[in-house]
């Protein structure tokens, strides 16, 4: 199976019509790897100029269905190149890969229902495929199949349970990423409340099992509230099939307990059951902790919060996320990521460097119009997902550079007013964003689902989508905009960053080099000190005043990285992607207290890592 990586675009695009972007060599590294396309020999035969070109007319045809003349699509063309070639915002992957190309498979994210049964089961194993050929990444929830054990009326048998089936995904997208134009990259989700729960936290305990998936717990606010209450009330499990109550004896062997080897209960478990014979749902607690703590899985999916903000209930509850978690989707939604380049609305006025509040507005409402317009244009491969995606019209928008900003605001991170600025800043995108959003119902109408929409019963607004921010990684966008990850503090000033098949790039942060040359201490010595290192906190010929903001993510405790999360989240209409990094000598309990903070402090979910916790790490000091 191939990606359509080799063929020529199917429009017939216009030149740039603007400058050429002004790219870095490690940008330029992996648009040739990944985007450019290529020719039957694997030449590229496409600038990068040439690229945005294509994604920019992709989304400018889309005025058409509006009404627009061709003199006009030609005007948005150049407003939507020049914001892409102007590295000020970017598109996520699938659409800068896929733009004017036979596939049109243009969105980043999708969650795919997986139900009990072989036939359902196996076609969304093949949707799976048909959208990571594409380049997209998909989110599951495995709620619904039956526990290990359990019967099989057709066939008189048992069935292999959740983790079986979540091997043969995990396989399929092993299968299809060599010809794909990505790794593929997936998220599954389990309840505290299913049999095999015991079975999902330590699966990923091997690191060589699962590689493509991450994982998360989904828990609910109640369970939370009876942890802190009473973390000796006995944890109960429901099989999904039959509504059964279960108990899970201490007794059991992980790798191959059944629903058999389970304690049958009612609600409530009878008096005579004990704290010593079955797990606690503070037992549990400690084990995802552990796990957690050993190798950075599981995450926590704080699922009634996200259901919180669900944009239509009346569609159904949503049951997981993409693979990074920033996305809660619907079964069958898609949703097309944007980010911003702060960077580029860092002004020097006076003598000081200032935000370009305006200029920022103005790219948030172009954003938008363009991620809009996107929808318009995409081919889904999934045909489910095409009635849901235009039909609720997701988009996300979000951020990157976020770190270089404050180093070149001189706000450190792990401050109070590194705080009340990320709080400032994700607040103004959030209102414009929605801005944007309710200008183009205004011309367009509201999303077709409006009606049955939050949106009309409590918030009395009419929106052109559904759900319209989002904090997204930025992994590989963020290489291409030469610019830091998404929300993130840096990993190093000085690192390697491993790539495009374990290929390295050196990244040195333009703004620390900037202000180390013109202080008079940047030297070759330095750099490879601070490459070994990861850190220059304890290098005393670096003044105190630049230590104390190029800080990066394991000089700053987990509470900052937890704090800066919940300001994002406050003003974010879907989730936020967010790592918070401990230092490899950090404690169980620190896990545990980063873990309940970010419940405390109305975060969606949290994913914690500790440095060297896993051997292949994506970024590396030398």
């Amino acid at each position: 199976m191939t990606a359509d990586n080799s063929l020529p675009p199917t429009n017939n695009i216009p030149a740039p019509p603007g400058e050429k972007p002004k790219l870095t060599d490690n940008a330029l590294t992996v648009l040739k790897a990944r985007y450019l396309i290529k020719d039957a020999d694997g030449k590229c035969i496409e600038t990068p100029a040439e690229l945005f070109s294509r994604a920019a007319w992709t989304a400018a045809s889309a005025e058409k269905k509006y009404g627009a003349t061709p003199e006009k699509i030609k005007g948005w063309h150049k407003r939507f190149y020049d914001i892409m070639a102007g590295l000020k915002f970017l598109p996520n992957s699938p659409t800068l890969m896929n733009a004017s190309r036979n596939s049109q498979m243009l969105s980043a994210c999708f969650v795919l229902p997986v139900k009990d049964s072989i036939e359902e089961i196996f076609e969304t194993i093949k949707q799976t495929a048909l959208i990571q050929k594409a380049g997209g990444g998909t989110g599951f929830s495995l709620d619904e199949l039956r526990p290990t054990g359990d019967i099989i009326k057709s066939s008189g048998g048992t069935t292999s349970g959740p983790i079986s089936f979540w091997r043969v995904f995990s396989e399929a997208t092993n299968a299809i990423q060599q010809g794909a134009y990505r790794r593929g990259a997936n998220m599954a989700m389990l309840s505290l409340t299913h049999p095999d729960i015991l079975k999902f936290i330590y699966a990923k305990q091997n690191l060589e099992a699962f590689t493509n998936f991450n994982i998360s717990v989904k828990v609910t606010d109640r369970w939370m509230k009876e942890l802190a209450k009473n973390p000796t009330t006995l944890h109960i499990v429901t099989n999904p099939r039959t509504g059964q109550n279960y108990l899970l004896p201490k007794k059991l062997d992980v790798e191959t307990y059944d629903i058999g080897d389970l304690k049958e209960t009612g609600a409530k478990p009878p008096a005579n059951a004990t704290a010593r014979q079955f797990y606690t749902i503070g037992d549990i607690w400690k084990i995802i902790v552990k796990c957690a703590y050993a190798t950075g899985e599981p995450g926590l999916a704080f699922i009634d919060r996200i259901n919180k903000d669900n944009p239509i209930p009346s569609l159904g509850d949503i049951e997981a996320t993409n693979p990074c978690g920033e996305q809660p989707l619907l079964s069958y939604e898609a949703c097309t990521l944007g980010s911003i380049n702060l960077t580029k609305f860092v002004v020097e006025q006076d003598g000081k460097k200032k935000m370009d509040w305006d200029g920022l507005a103005a790219a948030v409402k172009l954003a938008v119009r363009f991620l809009d317009n996107v929808i318009d244009s995409a081919q889904y491969p999934v045909r489910d997902t095409v009635k849901l995606a235009q039909a609720n019209r997701k988009i996300g928008l979000g951020v990157m550079g976020f770190a270089d900003t404050l180093f070149l605001l001189s706000i450190p991170y792990d401050s109070s007013k590194g705080i009340e600025f990320g709080e400032q800043l994700m607040s103004f995108i959030n209102e414009n964003a929605h801005k944007a959003s309710a200008a183009l119902a205004a011309e367009r109408g509201p999303f077709p689902n409006w009606n049955e929409s939050i949106w009309r019963t409590e918030r009395n607004l009419q929106i052109r989508n559904a759900s319209v921010t989002t904090i997204a990684p930025t992994g590989t966008i963020s290489i291409i905009a030469g610019c830091s990850a998404g929300i993130e503090p840096l990993y190093s000033l000085i690192f390697k960053r491993r790539v495009l098949e374990n290929k390295e790039l050196i990244e040195i942060n333009p703004v620390f080099k900037s202000v180390a040359e013109k202080n008079g201490f940047y030297t070759k010595r330095l750099q490879q000190q601070i490459a070994k290192s990861g850190s220059i906190q304890n290098i005393e010929k670096i003044p105190t005043s630049v230590r104390r903001i190029f800080k990066c993510a394991y000089d700053i405790k987990p509470d900052w990285h937890i704090q800066m999360q919940a300001v994002f989240q406050k003003h974010c209409d879907a989730a936020v992607s967010k790592t918070v990094n401990l230092p490899g000598d950090a404690t169980i309990a620190s896990v545990e207290k980063a873990f309940i903070q970010a419940y405390q402090t109305g975060c969606k979910g949290i994913t914690i890592y500790r440095q060297g916790c896993r051997k292949l790490e994506p970024m590396i000091l030398s």
